[in-house]
């Protein structure tokens, strides 16, 4: 460190610049006479003596008597735990800055609430590109250009995406092309609606939608609230939209990461005698550990479907919605986003096959 940025940093501590200057200059001369200390810095001659004190008084020198007022330096010890104590305040306060703007660490909270919008859209243009299976997203149109690198990113990687877009009076849509390119399925609305991005069933970032008097974020690392918020967006948000991309794509092999759309599709399949060769990736809903099989589709149980009939808006149907697979190793059941009663938790169905006898 130059003369120059000592002299800086001392001033940050308190001293004055006349002060600084004094004390550097008598920790290079050692010791030394008033008039050479004014001398060697910039200290005015009349000022020299009222500096000198007061740094005495501080604690940074002693002065004593020879033939005229001298100076040296005190050991440095007290000055330098000044200097520490006073580096360790800036270290807190910045690190307490550093809290109070950006959101809780996920390590140590499950629910995080954030003051700034960019910190919830940081969050989940990470959770994004870090996807695996499925994304839903709501977004206008400013946040949705904000993550449109992360989900090209996440679909070109295979994610299943579903977007909904808010376009104010007088927007634009975005090319087909693009969007083609970032999602599965979009869709769009003239509603104001809030932000909300769930990642793989497990990550949710939300804030209210811009006219709300409540600003504020919310970042949930949690499969249970995780599965509210995707009731939340497919019945609050989603079914009151107007597609724009839909996934008309009715070839083999198909990937669904929804079990009631899987068994809407495979049922009729099922019921004119098809045999249906599925693989399945998920969870085992005992243990929570990942699994993946193959076998064939034997039966369905969706009673809610059956009831109301195959045209009926399948997002509104709860209750039991499992399929029954045979594999090598037997029979097994599986259901779909917070399973319960069946063997396991699929995250991705993908029909490999339909063949008649």
């Amino acid at each position: 460190m130059d003369t120059s940025t000592l002299t800086t940093v001392l001033e940050d501590a308190g001293l004055s610049p006349y002060q600084a200057d004094a004390y550097v200059t008598i920790l290079e001369l050692g010791s030394a006479s008033a008039t050479d200390i004014a001398e060697k810095s910039d200290v005015p001659d009349p000022r020299i003596y009222d500096v000198l004190r007061d740094l005495e008084k501080h604690g940074y020198i002693e002065t004593y008597e020879q033939d005229s007022l001298h100076a040296r330096a005190y050991s440095p010890d007290s000055v330098l735990e000044d200097l520490r104590e006073r580096a360790d305040r800036f270290e807190q306060a910045a690190d307490e800055i550093e809290d109070r703007w950006e959101a809780p660490t996920m390590d140590s909270h499950t629910v995080s609430f954030v003051k700034r919008m960019d910190t919830v859209l940081d969050k989940a243009e990470t959770k994004i590109r870090e996807a695996v299976n499925q994304v839903q997203v709501a977004a206008d149109r400013e946040q949705y250009e904000r993550l449109r690198p992360a989900l090209k990113a996440a679909h070109e990687n295979g994610v299943h995406i579903r977007l909904a877009l808010y376009l104010e009076e007088g927007e634009s849509l975005p090319p087909k092309e693009e969007l083609d390119s970032v999602a599965t399925q979009v869709r769009y609305r003239a509603i104001p609606m809030p932000f909300i991005a769930l990642v793989d069933r497990t990550s949710t970032c939300f804030a209210p939608h811009v006219l709300s008097a409540n600003r504020y974020g919310i970042i949930v690392e949690d499969r249970t609230h995780a599965y509210v918020f995707h009731w939340f967006f497919m019945a609050g948000l989603w079914e009151s939209t107007e597609p724009l991309v839909e996934d008309t794509d009715d070839s083999l092999p198909r990937t669904y990461v929804n079990i009631r759309q899987c068994i809407r599709d495979v049922w009729p399949l099922l019921e004119d005698g098809a045999t249906l060769s599925v693989s399945v990736e998920g969870l085992e809903v005992e243990s929570g550990s990942t699994v993946s099989f193959d076998g064939k589709i034997v039966d369905v149980s969706y009673p809610s479907l059956e009831a109301a009939g195959t045209d009926a808006p399948f997002l509104y149907l709860g209750g039991q919605a499992t399929i029954t697979i045979e594999t090598d190793d037997g029979t097994v059941d599986v259901g779909g986003w917070g399973s319960v009663i069946e063997d396991y938790e699929a995250t991705k169905i993908v029909l490999e096959g339909v063949t008649y006898e």
